[in-house]
């Protein structure tokens, strides 16, 4: 949010004095004011998205409140109109407000009335401006070419770039990572970004199909290959013919059908149950696991031979605990998303919900924190909910990690916000965060963090 001396409030009314008062006052609150004697004069000097707020009085010569409140709201619902009615004149602020207006004054109002409403106002407006912010950036995210990973951190940089490497070879891939850090989203992003994303991917959970039909479900089958085998069928894998298959929980996948599976990534071909043939193939498999596969094949409960034959491009995704500074823009992402999805609007994140979103521990990973946020757009608005009330386990865990730690990542995400929000324009981040120059460039070199990565940062 911007700091209250660099907003601007627009004060239209045709009464000198009531500009000068109003003007006074929120000036020594620490707005701007611009003070207008006329509506069209103001509706002239109204700039795009501006970051304020309107107070207007509703009887003056030439255009009038309710028609100005009117012509505002063409050019943008979203702008909080307040409107000053005459002592007495509830009809007219019944009107004002089924017409859209945020709220009224009714004459004469003392200074901490106005004070009220244009605080309340202000908040409304830096909401659906960063809504309307993040739905902008998510559009771009939804044009670029498959899924996006949401996240700044040097981790994630890292993550992307070998997704992007990756996509452009044709080797077999193992994605290791623990459950909900996004092994789906990663094995789809390197699908859409390589050659073969105009072919078939599929995605099969090796732990979701039953041990007696997973090699049908994978080669497929001839007729009468089995009892109840009445008609040919299609297996995944063929099905799949030119693009790419994603084999989630692997680790789950039969030792016999393992032997098979190995043959598939060395011959490229498969057989159909009851078959005498060959069906060549051209695909490109990415297996996904949450255990170790190296201790499983030691322990014998992984074949060995199949685990060196998948190493070739291992690819490990981090837990949510490890890039914490990624959580409040994950679930802003996550919230709008949702809130697009419902119909709804997206709430904000103050700074006591950042520091429970930073404390808790994330078991879930990035699944827990859409899930929360979710959860957050449904449930928080409409019954009151904190979002550590709505944490798993009730309140956020305070004990990992430490409060010097919470600190730093705290510091370190809001300056991260700051830096995307501004582009990194240095000036304008400092002004927003209210510290010296120096002393924000000192925070950078201390977190790792550079504001030339904001100005040009397209992450894929």
């Amino acid at each position: 949010m911007h700091e209250p001396s660099t907003l601007p409030v627009m004060v239209i009314d045709d009464e000198p004095h009531l500009r000068i008062t109003a003007s006074q006052t929120l000036e020594l609150a620490g707005y701007t004011p611009h003070c207008f004697e006329s509506a069209e004069q103001a509706l002239s000097a109204l700039p795009a998205e501006f970051p304020g707020v309107i107070v207007s009085d509703i009887r003056m010569p030439g255009m009038g409140g309710m028609e100005l409140l009117n012509a505002l709201h063409r050019r943008d619902p979203t702008l909080p109109i307040i409107l000053i009615t005459g002592h007495g004149d509830i009809s007219t602020a019944v009107e004002a407000m089924r017409a859209g207006a945020w709220d009224f004054l009714e004459k004469p109002f003392a200074g901490d009335q106005l004070l009220d409403v244009v605080r309340r106002g202000i908040e409304k407006r830096q909401l659906s401006l960063e809504n309307s912010r993040l739905k902008a950036e998510l559009e771009v995210q939804q044009a670029a070419l498959g899924p996006r990973l949401v996240g700044r951190t040097a981790i994630i940089s890292r993550l992307a770039a070998m997704i992007q490497r990756i996509s452009q070879v044709e080797a077999d891939v193992l994605l290791f990572g623990e459950t909900g850090t996004g092994k789906d989203l990663v094995a789809r992003a390197i699908h859409e970004r390589s050659a073969r994303r105009n072919n078939p991917f599929m995605a099969i959970n090796c732990g979701a199909v039953p041990e007696n039909t997973i090699e049908s479900e994978l080669f497929g089958h001839e007729k009468g290959a089995f009892t109840g085998a009445v008609e040919r069928r299609i297996g995944k894998f063929e099905h799949a013919n030119g693009g790419t298959v994603f084999l989630d929980e692997i680790e789950s996948m039969p030792l016999a059908l393992q032997v098979k599976l190995l043959r598939v990534l060395q011959e490229r071909s498969i057989e159909r149950l009851g078959a005498n043939e060959t069906v060549p193939l051209n695909l490109r498999v990415i297996a996904a696991t949450k255990v170790d596969l190296k201790v499983a094949a030691e322990e014998g409960r992984f074949r060995e031979d199949l685990y060196y034959r998948l190493n070739v491009v291992t690819l490990p995704l981090p837990a949510l605990r490890e890039r914490r500074e990624d959580i409040p823009l994950l679930f802003q992402h996550f919230a709008v998303v949702a809130a697009n999805r419902s119909g709804l609007e997206a709430p904000s994140l103050d700074s006591h919900a950042v520091a429970a979103l930073l404390a808790h521990d994330w078991p879930g990973n990035v699944r827990e924190l859409r899930n929360l946020a979710e959860r957050y757009v449904l449930l928080g608005a409409a019954f009151d909910y904190r979002l550590d009330m709505l944490l798993e386990g009730g309140a956020a865990d305070t004990r990992e990690p430490t409060l010097p730690r919470q600190v730093e990542l705290f510091e370190k995400s809001l300056i991260s916000q700051s830096l995307a929000r501004h582009h990194g324009r240095v000036t304008d981040v400092c002004r927003h965060l209210g510290i010296p120059r120096k002393t924000f460039y000192d925070k950078l070199k201390k977190h790792g963090l550079s504001a030339e990565d904001y100005r040009h940062s397209s992450e894929p």
